[in-house]
């Protein structure tokens, strides 16, 4: 079911946000952040939640819409909402590059720069498990989500799937090596 894979590819999105919230306490700390890791991180936001999350989101959206106006408008404006995220998104792209072209660029602005587009991320995908999906599983008929079903795109995430890109190599290998750090620290 659609809600299944992007409530899956949430989780998928916040593994990243962890990476770059731990790539800007190294930053913040005056360490040499791992700037290839971040440019796959923002290649992957600039990618698929763009070319293909969203849109599906979208066509849920769209038939809550018809079915239930008054439900959608509850849940908000999710395109505002993906704008949103990419024009912060971009800002956290041209902060990386000004730090990587060494232009004057404060610490904390880019540290401010950054965590604004995690924390509208987060707020971001809690709503949508809060109020959206819940409610479009509740509104939405057998017919709407085999209609969603047919217009959505039929996709495998670039990073998490068994047929990753080659560009999200390191990334995907810095997160096994993250979540095996973290597990032999539990140990």
């Amino acid at each position: 079911m659609i809600i299944e894979r992007l409530s899956q590819e949430h989780l998928n999105i916040e593994k990243l946000l962890a990476i770059l919230e731990r790539e800007l306490e190294v930053f913040d700390r005056g360490d040499r952040a791992d700037y290839e890791v971040i440019h796959a991180v923002i290649s992957y936001f600039e990618v698929y939640p763009e070319v293909y999350h969203h849109p599906q989101e979208d066509l849920v959206f769209a038939k809550l819409r018809a079915r239930d106006p008054a439900a959608a408008a509850k849940v908000g404006d999710l395109a505002r909402e993906h704008q949103k995220g990419a024009q912060l998104l971009r800002r956290v792209a041209q902060a990386v590059d000004g730090v990587l072209a060494e232009r004057e660029i404060l610490r904390q602005d880019v540290d401010l720069i950054v965590r604004d587009f995690i924390a509208h991320e987060r707020r971001h995908m809690r709503m949508e498990e809060r109020d959206f999906f819940p409610v479009a599983l509740k509104v939405l008929k057998p017919q709407d989500w085999t209609e969603i079903a047919s217009a959505a795109t039929s996709h495998n995430d670039p990073l998490f799937s068994d047929v990753a890109e080659e560009r999200f190599d390191t990334l995907r290998a810095h997160i096994v090596r993250l979540e095996q750090e973290a597990d032999a620290e539990r140990k």
